[in-house]
């Protein structure tokens, strides 16, 4: 990958690379990529160098650099205690990983309690994995309902 600096415009660099590796090395496999996709656009877990440095593996060896996630390992890590985090952060890891073919997860316990924003980059991977990417709806604000109600006046 590139060398980039620790300034935090270094930090976007190092994300945005390390985001490209992961992206071809789940090339492919649809529910690998949408699996590595959600953690990607959550963001919260590819900041953390506890997470990225134990349990993504880069390979260098070829012209496009490829990454991977050891998905079993960094979910037994967040089941252990490993990986301190908030619930929020630790549903969409465990979400993440069920997607991307790893653990099994209980959907009614990891989908209560995300907020709109998680649910949509969640819905978005449940899409993304069958294949049916081309059926983005786009998310709508919170308070949707109440505009409608005051241009209908």
């Amino acid at each position: 990958m590139t060398d980039h600096t620790g300034s935090p415009a270094g930090d976007y660099w190092i994300r945005h690379d390390l985001a490209c590796a992961l992206s071809l090395g789940a090339c492919g496999l649809t529910h690998l990529q949408a699996g590595v996709e959600l953690l990607i656009d959550h963001e919260y877990w590819l900041r953390r160098a506890d997470f990225t440095d134990a349990f993504i593996t880069i390979d260098d060896s070829v012209a496009s650099t490829k990454a991977f996630i050891d998905w079993p390992e960094a979910i037994a890590a967040l089941t252990a205690g490993r990986l301190p985090c908030s619930g929020g952060e630790r549903r969409m890891l465990l979400i993440a990983g069920s997607i991307a073919g790893a653990v099994p997860v209980d959907l009614s316990d990891v989908l209560i309690g995300l907020d709109r924003t998680n649910i949509v980059l969640v819905a978005a991977a449940v899409l993304r994995a069958a294949g049916l990417q081309d059926q983005m709806i786009a998310p709508q604000p919170d308070n949707a309902s109440h505009h409608r109600g005051a241009q209908q006046r």
